[in-house]
């Protein structure tokens, strides 16, 4: 059992890094170890202060701000693990953004099992950094471009840009078989699931969540076809479940590919998944210019599209 200890009325003067949160969330994360039905209590009951002035839990605080927290009782912090500091190929730096090109076999952040992912590597690396946040999400074996915000304005304006869609993002992937339509737009609903060991999986199903990917063939060859996915929306594993619905799977997908194609590949040199998100184009979140960034294919990804361009030719 975590050993208590009395925390004293505290006084936060709000910077950038907490600009335009709520303060629920705010205290969530001030606060770590206090239940949330303890936090919306200290609310409602007026304990919590902003300028003085009471606030519900939807209030969005300002810079500048003045934040009086009562004594709660805590957790004591559990020590933590070791986190090794890492930076990865940065595509994109200023004082909003960070654009790193991810490679493959990292999570974008722990849990499920994995201790640690980028951001906690970068916030390790970087421990001046006041505020560091993922703007999206990848696949641990998806390769490519990922967003951080290093503002919480950047952060917000970005999500309304995705939640409306207003960015594009792109990825490159290998599939098996032969594609035939130079453009092809995919709209199959999805629904989220766990298996019985706990696993996420996502199928195609009609009462899922709405789904819209285009597919544009880049190259094709006598068993497989290079592909270009637009993500109109973005749901969890959306373009590997919508190829495999399709009879197209993923060259090395261990979720939804073909297992026994997957052993054949990796003989011949892909021992990952073959999906690397490899452009991304939106306004930049605090400028308003347009902003396109892109990462290469893998060194390893190439090489298998190399070999398979030596064999047709």
């Amino acid at each position: 059992m975590n050993d208590l200890r009395k925390e004293s009325v505290s006084w936060t003067e709000i910077d950038e890094g907490s600009c335009e949160q709520r303060i629920d969330n705010f205290l969530c994360k001030h606060l770590k170890g206090v239940p949330k039905s303890h936090i919306y209590r200290i609310l409602r009951s007026g304990e919590v202060r902003v300028n003085k002035k009471r606030v519900d839990q939807a209030y969005r605080l300002k810079l500048g701000d003045q934040v009086r927290i009562p004594p709660v009782r805590v957790a004591e912090p559990q020590q933590r693990d070791y986190v090794p500091a890492l930076e990865f190929p940065i595509l994109y730096e200023d004082d909003a953004l960070l654009v790193v090109d991810k490679p493959s076999g990292v999570a974008v952040h722990g849990g499920s099992g994995v201790s640690f992912g980028v951001i906690e590597q970068l916030r390790s690396a970087r421990p001046q950094a006041k505020f560091l946040e993922l703007v999206h999400r990848l696949d641990r074996e998806t390769s490519g471009v990922l967003l951080l915000a290093k503002k919480r304005s950047a952060l917000t304006a970005l999500h309304e840009q995705m939640r409306e869609g207003k960015s594009d993002k792109r990825y490159l992937t290998l599939v098996l078989g032969k594609w035939k339509n130079a453009k092809q737009h995919v709209r199959l609903p999805l629904h989220k699931f766990s298996t019985q060991d706990g696993e996420k999986r996502v199928m195609v199903r009609e009462d899922g969540k709405e789904s819209h990917t285009v597919f544009a063939l880049q190259k094709a060859w006598a068993d497989y076809s290079l592909l270009e996915a637009q993500l109109k929306t973005g749901r969890t594993h959306q373009i590997r479940v919508h190829l495999s619905h399709l009879g197209f799977p993923i060259a090395g997908d261990d979720k939804y590919g073909d297992f026994a194609r997957n052993k054949e590949l990796a003989k011949r040199g892909l021992k990952r998944m073959f999906l690397h998100a490899h452009s991304i184009a939106l306004t930049h979140p605090l400028t308003g210019e347009p902003l396109r960034i892109a990462a290469p294919l893998p060194k390893e990804l190439q090489r298998f599209v190399d070999k398979l361009d030596g064999v047709a030719g």
